[in-house]
């Protein structure tokens, strides 16, 4: 009996400080079935970033270029820099059966929920403001200014949070994520992905 390979998108967004990279990262240590959108950028490589693992480097030509064709699933402007996501890469991990996550902000996020319905869409949410600002206080690296900033965007984030299919609460990493392997293991029973066993199962009977 085959059932559907094909891969399925996993937008995963969340506000500064909920921890999405802890959580990106242990999903890909645990699933070799799973791999990470690299985004495109026209900003410079920093120390130690590799063209096609960290980011794909363009020049603004060919990202307007890129632009022009539609070859983005979202793209944005920050700081006088392009920022976008290259859909074929995408398209051929799903092609793979490889499930892709898109680890993007929630503006982005919306853009590429607007566009596709093939998608999973998992917002990653704090336990509490508070907790929210005693995170970005351990970084060690936030002025209050900077903080203050951060937990207003996240408000505002958090107040999309509807937008999406599923809403984790990471509390503790090792509960998020196995919150979100439930999720993904119960998103490959939909009838959509099984639809080809059915009918099989059916084919099969009419035989008999």
């Amino acid at each position: 009996m085959r059932v559907d390979k094909q891969g399925m998108l996993i937008v995963l967004s969340g506000p500064s400080g909920s921890g999405k990279g802890t959580i990106v990262s242990r999903l890909l240590k645990e699933h070799d079935d799973m791999v990470l959108s690299i985004s495109a950028t026209t900003r410079a490589p920093r120390a130690g970033e590799i063209d096609g693992v960290h980011y794909y480097f363009l020049t603004r030509e060919q990202f307007t270029q890129m632009r022009g064709d539609n070859q983005f699933l979202e793209w944005a402007e920050y700081n006088g820099q392009y920022y976008g996501t290259p859909e074929a890469p995408i398209r051929d991990w799903l092609a793979a059966g490889k499930n892709v996550i898109l680890e993007i902000e929630v503006q982005g996020a919306e853009r590429v929920m607007d566009c596709r319905a093939d998608l999973i869409s998992i917002f990653i949410t704090i336990p509490s403001m508070e907790e929210l600002r005693r995170r970005l206080i351990g970084r060690g690296s936030e002025t209050e200014e900077s903080i203050r900033a951060r937990m207003g965007v996240a408000k505002r984030e958090l107040q999309r949070a509807f937008r999406y299919d599923y809403v984790v609460i990471n509390d503790e990493v090792d509960l998020a994520v196995e919150r979100i392997n439930t999720i993904v293991e119960a998103e490959t029973m939909r009838y959509g992905r099984m639809e080809q066993c059915i009918m099989e199962v059916l084919d099969n009977a009419e035989t008999q």
